[in-house]
């Protein structure tokens, strides 16, 4: 399992982000609440340092469908051993599972027209005792880039198995 560290998970393209998709996130984060001006009002925005509208951080472009892998997004098959189903080797001997974390840094903003691809890889395993027994700790991390090659954002979600 260690030799499948660095290893491509999942790859996919977003199609363009449109204004009215980033437009239509904002209400939905900040409802009720009016969302701020940068995310809906051009005018405002481009008096602003980022020159434009831009999306809120935690915008997901691969929320709904994707342009590739072509459809709507289906959770990975595998159950328990998804990760290592996807990497093609064995699973390990697991019964149980949890999330272990999401933490995230953020690079360029979206912006409307970019289109996004995230790739993401396999980045560590690491073991611990813990009062079940031996605990095995899966990092995985997700790096987003735009059209432009510009990074905008790299996730690491911990998935936690004994």
């Amino acid at each position: 399992m260690r030799a499948s560290v660095g290893r491509e998970l999942s790859r996919m393209v977003s199609f363009p982000v449109s204004e009215s998709d980033i437009r239509r996130w904002a209400v939905a984060v900040y409802h009720p609440e009016e969302p701020p001006r940068l995310f809906w009002d051009e005018d405002h925005a481009r008096a602003s340092v980022h020159g434009g509208i831009v999306a809120p951080e935690e915008f997901n472009p691969f929320a709904w469908m994707t342009a590739e892998p072509a459809g709507l997004r289906r959770a990975p098959e595998g159950g328990i051993h998804a990760l290592e189903q996807a990497l093609g080797i064995p699973g390990p001997p697991v019964r149980f599972q949890l999330n272990g974390g999401l933490e995230a840094e953020y690079g360029v903003p979206i912006r409307p027209g970019d289109v996004i691809t995230s790739v993401t890889r396999l980045a560590g395993y690491r073991e611990r005792p813990g009062r079940l027994g031996l605990m095995l700790f899966a990092v995985s991390e997700a790096t987003w880039t735009n059209q432009r090659d510009e990074w905008v954002k790299t996730s690491r979600s911990t998935l936690i198995r004994y």
